[in-house]
């Protein structure tokens, strides 16, 4: 009779285990994503069972049982990272698992186009809900302090380009990558200039560079631009440029110049100043510092655009010429 009971019990515990084996076997493969991929938010804090419960919320068809055995034999259970992560359809637990521990959560983007200034980067920056704003717009010295830069004018000190990031990254994070891409890359540039160049710092390379910005978004006449203003600037010749001109009217610019603006006397308007600006009036990109170190050879001292639709300039060496290229191209005498 006994034998009978034990046989009995040990048919009982192998069906038991064989059952087990099949049970984590499918768990191993089964999806667990259905019809359409999930966003899960892990906040750093959370513990497993949380992210459980969130994944559960989610409806996702997780057996937490067999999910919190499956992390455990897999040495992952406190690896686990947080951050935003899309979970694609078809995904078994393992592979959650897998991609919670692995840490790439989503990633979103930010764009600073070349030509932006300060307030314009900052704007984006706040209209972003991405991003955690830690930083007061309006007090500039402070976000250069943060930033860890010697200069107090954050004005052209970021390097424009798409850049990516997770959700809550903060903005002084991000202002901190563009600001050492643009010091690398303005450094590196730096170090292969043209000789007998009228500008004898980086900083005043990246003044230089925002104004021939401002002036053509057409690449291909950046070194000529360059060329004109490096020209004035040894002959001691002022740049009279109207992009510096608007940006020393702040506010008051209302996409009009008038003749008495440019008479006003402001720290930006070449129109009165001699030389360059106290700082950079927008962010520069890599092909109008390279200009700037590498301008155009050549005799042309003034240029006009030619309001034709390609924004394209016409470049002159002689006032009288410049002159005759206004009355055609922009008075159409």
């Amino acid at each position: 009779m006994l034998s009978k009971i034990l046989a009995i019990f040990l048919l009982i515990i192998s069906m038991t285990a064989l059952w087990l084996w099949n049970e984590y076997n499918n768990v191993l493969t089964t999806p667990v994503v259905l019809e359409k991929p999930r966003i899960l938010e892990i906040k750093k804090g959370d513990s497993f069972k949380q992210i459980t419960n969130k994944l559960l919320e989610q409806e996702i068809a997780i057996k937490p049982r067999w999910f919190k055995f499956i992390a455990k034999q897999n040495n992952v259970s406190h690896k686990l990272k947080a951050g935003e992560f899309e979970l694609k359809v078809g995904l078994t637990m393992p592979e959650i698992l897998a991609v919670l521990a692995e840490g790439k959560s989503r990633q979103y983007s930010i764009t600073f186009p070349e030509g932006w200034s300060f307030k314009q980067i900052m704007q984006a920056i706040q209209k972003n809900k991405y991003l955690d704003k830690t930083l007061n717009p309006s007090d500039l010295q402070n976000i250069m302090t943060k930033i860890g830069s010697e200069y107090q004018h954050p004005e052209g000190m970021f390097f424009p380009e798409t850049y990516y990031f997770e959700k809550n990254t903060s903005d002084l994070t991000l202002l901190k990558r563009a600001y050492g891409k643009m010091q690398h890359i303005l450094n590196e540039e730096w170090k292969n200039r043209e000789k007998n160049l009228p500008i004898d710092t980086p900083y005043k390379t990246l003044i230089l560079a925002s104004i021939i910005e401002k002036e053509t978004g057409a690449k291909i006449e950046r070194p000529e631009i360059a060329g004109v203003f490096t020209r004035r600037l040894k002959k001691g010749m002022r740049l009279q440029t109207d992009p510096t001109v608007i940006y020393g009217m702040g506010d008051n610019y209302n996409g009009n110049i008038r003749h008495k603006d440019l008479r006003q006397a402001t720290p930006y308007n070449t129109y009165v100043i001699n030389g360059l600006p106290p700082t950079p009036i927008a962010m520069p990109g890599k092909a109008a510092i390279q200009a700037a170190l590498h301008p155009t050879k050549g005799k042309s001292l003034y240029f006009v655009a030619k309001a034709d639709g390609t924004g394209m300039h016409y470049f002159s060496s002689s006032l009288k010429e410049h002159n005759n290229a206004v009355n055609k191209y922009q008075r159409k005498r």
